[in-house]
């Protein structure tokens, strides 16, 4: 879901996961993953200079990563419209 607002790079990206409560992540596992989703062509990796020290290698999301958000999105969307039909037809059975 970043990488579909603007390219970012691993530090960069981790950085942005805490921002959004997901400081448990470990840091050690976003790399591996950003190398997985590059495999899969569901981002595209790409070497840019940096004002901070050597090049920065900087992650965008492809076409085929624009379909998979898409497709997750609906699917977290059913999930949810699920679970919040569970938890309400639970509560009206404890009353």
């Amino acid at each position: 879901m970043i990488l579909a607002q603007e390219p970012e790079y691993g530090y960069g990206l981790s950085t942005k996961l805490n921002h959004y409560g997901l400081s448990e992540i470990p840091k050690g596992t976003i790399y591996p993953l950003l190398a997985t989703m590059e495999k899969n062509g569901l981002i595209e990796g790409r070497m840019k200079p940096s004002d901070e020290g050597p090049d920065r290698k900087y992650f965008f999301i492809t076409s085929a990563g624009q379909a998979a958000k898409a497709d997750f999105i609906e699917q977290w969307n059913q999930l949810a419209a699920s679970v919040t039909k569970l938890i309400n037809e639970e509560s009206t059975d404890e009353n």
